[in-house]
């Protein structure tokens, strides 16, 4: 079992990722979509990092961005010491067998051409790993380890449900051992007892094989229960990052609050009070000025609608928590 380092396994620096809008007679760019607009943050090795926002926030561009399934727009990703945003495609090769993904269908993630055994060789395939009978012991070897029986090796995605299928596909990620997997919602289309396996799953990757995580959600109740660290993502930024413990005991931004305010209580005596936000999420192609939250923050000042925030630590250098909020002027 790998302990986890405090020295950072992934660390972003001020990424972005914008796409042209184009229009006109001759396709000029008129506009661009921010999806992911300055976002920096680090995870330990051997951590897991929870990203939690609403849908449209940005969440999956930033995990493909950080793998280069998209290109950075600028910023730096630094994977394990190495910028991975200055590689070329070809230096790239070597580096992508060590950072997985795991999609959230995990039926339009897996080809309906392809037996199990194909989909999960790959990766060896791809970067020529073995020989055939090893290609083939492997594949037994990590259907094992998630929990599915070798005899399923020669079946197609469509003879498998939901939670089976997206065990196929953590499969599949971990073909090549990587240092590093973004699990972008990969329970998000499951029933709730199928969610807990594969959480538990995810669990048991992490502490068995000392894998650092990126597991993406919306949902602020599964994020909990995964990850050490989390960050909050609003309309392209990273508006408060701390501890699980810590942002779910104290939350500092209004927009976490809530958030928070939405997750139900099982407990049919107890009541928690609803933080309604008013008003849609403004679009990424045309964000209003200041602090990009101020036009549904129940708390905004003047100042919110002139000034971006800065992020400052409003927790101890031994216990951070950083938020990007006017009410922690710093």
């Amino acid at each position: 079992m790998s302990e986890p380092k405090d020295t950072p396994f992934l660390e972003v620096r001020d990424l972005k990722k914008y796409f042209p809008v184009r229009g006109g007679l001759l396709r000029r760019v008129s506009n661009v979509v921010k999806a992911v607009d300055g976002v920096s943050f680090s995870i330990p090795a051997g951590r897991t990092m929870g990203l939690v926002g609403e849908s449209g926030c940005g969440k999956s561009t930033l995990g493909r961005t950080l793998l280069r399934l998209q290109e950075p727009t600028s910023g730096q990703v630094l994977f394990d010491g190495n910028d991975i945003t200055r590689l070329s495609k070809r230096e790239l090769i070597p580096e992508r067998r060590k950072m997985q993904i795991i999609f959230q269908d995990p039926y339009a993630s897996l080809s309906p051409r392809r037996t199990v055994a194909q989909s999960i060789r790959e990766p060896l395939d791809v970067h020529r790993i073995g020989s055939a009978a090893e290609r083939e012991r492997r594949v037994i070897e990590l259907l094992d380890v998630v929990g599915m029986s070798p005899q399923v090796r020669d079946r197609y995605p469509h003879e498998f449900s939901g939670g089976q299928r997206q065990r196929i596909g953590i499969a599949r990620a971990l073909a090549l051992n990587p240092g590093f997997i973004v699990a972008d919602e990969p329970v998000s289309a499951l029933d709730v007892s199928v969610q807990s396996q594969v959480l538990n799953l995810i669990a048991d990757l992490k502490r068995d094989r000392g894998i650092t995580f990126l597991f993406i959600s919306h949902d602020l109740a599964v994020i909990q229960h995964v990850s050490d660290e989390i960050g909050v993502m609003y309309l392209g930024r990273i508006v408060e990052t701390a501890s699980s413990e810590d942002l779910y005991k104290d939350p500092k931004h209004p927009y976490t609050k809530a958030l928070l305010s939405a997750i139900p209580i099982p407990d049919p005596t107890r009541k928690r009070k609803r933080i309604v936000l008013e008003g849609d999420v403004p679009s990424p192609m045309n964000p209003p000025g200041g602090c990009p939250f101020h036009t549904r923050c129940p708390e905004a000042m003047a100042i919110c609608s002139t000034t971006v925030p800065t992020t400052i630590n409003a927790g101890t250098d031994a216990q951070p928590h950083e938020v990007a909020c006017h009410l922690f002027p710093g």
